[in-house]
């Protein structure tokens, strides 16, 4: 199969170069240190990574927040950021500016040694918890995740529920497919996890459903099982363009540990650059001038636009699935 090529499938739908619009979302990655190692990975975190956002960025990412009132989230992801010793000051800091805080969190950290009182802290802060979840039975997530995950992860979820998370506070969980295919409807999935958990006594707002990329460690798991040209044959076969619009590198700025730029966590992964040039969140001004650059795309970009679509805020188009 010929490498294929997402400008050329958005000019035949009839559709521009992909351009950015209004940045109304930094998205940091704190750093890619994690309790878990799961197969889906697209940043390859692990315990053993050690590479952390530090003091000066920290510093960095408020002060471009004060600055820039067209920024209304904070979404800080990972790793597990948690595990960063400045997360609680971004977190604090960017409340304190009013702005929304989304942490990205595997619920399985919150039982890791020095994080007893994490979730009471995000609690108090009223962060917005988007947690992983990728299945509703046991046996599946402990496949993709690790040993006792599932059992750990409930009980993290019962913990958020006590605090007030899925009623006041908001708690929306997100699901990956196991293997090689695309996710199911969002809200057929949502309403069978909900049925499941709820018999468990959990709740949660919203099921987001997003699509595994074909990049670093799943790549390396297609490789192996010999489905790595089927399943960008199934990706590409399923462009859908009504996700174009939705696509969340148009809205989000992406920024690495070291203060990177790019225009996704997934064009970060691959060290693709924000606008086909390095640059670092010291040298930004003001997220304004980002609007109408070009995004830099790769085959891996028909994942967040096959089907319904698929972004870090889940589905992006309609009810397709497959």
């Amino acid at each position: 199969m010929s490498t294929p090529s997402f400008a050329g499938a958005l000019a035949g739908a009839g559709l521009p170069p992909l351009r950015r619009g209004r940045t109304t979302t930094l998205q940091v990655n704190v750093g890619r240190r994690c309790d878990l190692a799961c197969h889906h990975c697209h940043v390859e975190a692990g315990p053993k990574r050690r590479e952390a956002l530090g003091e000066r960025l920290a510093a960095r990412v408020l002060e471009l927040l004060a600055r820039c009132p067209a920024l209304d989230t904070l979404d800080l992801t990972g790793g597990a950021p948690e595990l960063n010793p400045h997360f609680r000051g971004l977190v604090r800091g960017a409340r304190a500016l009013g702005r929304r805080v989304i942490d990205r969190c595997n619920l399985t950290v919150l039982f890791e040694p020095g994080q007893a009182d994490t979730a009471e802290f995000l609690a108090r802060e009223g962060v917005d918890v988007i947690a992983s979840l990728p299945c509703y039975t046991p046996g599946n997530v402990d496949a993709q995740r690790g040993r006792r995950v599932y059992e750990r992860s409930l009980a993290a979820l019962r913990r958020l529920n006590a605090l007030g998370y899925g009623a006041a506070l908001r708690l929306d969980l997100v699901y990956n497919p196991l293997g090689a295919s695309l996710p199911p409807p969002q809200p057929k999935l949502e309403a069978d996890y909900r049925r499941e958990l709820g018999a468990l006594g959990v709740r949660f707002d919203r099921l987001l459903t997003i699509t595994n990329m074909p990049i670093k460690r799943f790549a390396r798991q297609l490789a192996r099982r010999g489905e790595s040209e089927a399943y960008l044959s199934l990706l590409v076969n399923h462009f859908n363009p009504a996700t174009v619009d939705a696509l969340m590198c148009r809205s989000t700025l992406s920024v690495a540990y070291d203060g990177q730029l790019y225009d996704c966590d997934f064009n970060q992964a691959l060290d693709l650059p924000l606008a086909g040039r390095r640059a670092t969140l010291y040298e930004l001004d003001d997220v304004a001038a980002l609007e109408a650059l070009p995004v830099a795309t790769a085959p891996h970009c028909f994942g967040c636009s096959a089907g319904a679509g698929s972004s870090c805020g889940g589905a992006l188009a309609g009810n397709a699935g497959a």
